[in-house]
């Protein structure tokens, strides 16, 4: 299987530490933690993704916003610079150490931050980069 991802998550995912909207959606996330933990795939998608899906349910759900599509957009871009390489939805990542690595390091020295700016989660993730990133649930498949 693949873990479906949209580009601001794949962001996310590095920092990510057990916290969430509410107890459905951590739970789902602690799931995709361990999948992507445990070697499957990235695939980029366009609009809701796999970590979304505890939260599609109600009216106007937050993973349909505007604001979200466009931090989607913003990730998007830094990921390019960073990997050097277009992401457009289908494509697909293999999160090794180095990968990880790299990503971190970008994310802690705020070359890939422009998507989080405005996001309610921005001080928890930069806490946890500034703090070596202990505690993270996603780890590189070895």
């Amino acid at each position: 299987m693949t873990v479906r991802l949209r580009p601001h998550h794949l962001l996310c995912l590095l920092t990510y530490a057990g916290k969430g909207y509410n107890p459905a959606f951590t739970a789902n996330y602690d799931v995709i933690a361990g999948r992507i933990s445990g070697g499957e795939a990235i695939r980029i998608v366009d609009g809701p993704d796999d970590i979304c899906a505890p939260l599609l349910a109600g009216d106007e759900p937050h993973c349909r916003r505007e604001s979200v599509t466009e931090r989607d957009r913003l990730a998007a871009r830094d990921l390019e610079k960073l990997l050097n390489t277009p992401i457009p939805p289908g494509t697909e990542v293999e999160l090794d150490a180095e990968l990880l690595l790299g990503m971190r390091v970008a994310f802690a020295a705020g070359r890939t931050r422009e998507a989080c700016l405005g996001c309610e989660w921005s001080d928890l993730c930069s806490s946890i980069a500034a703090n070596g990133y202990a505690g993270t649930r996603v780890r590189a498949a070895e």
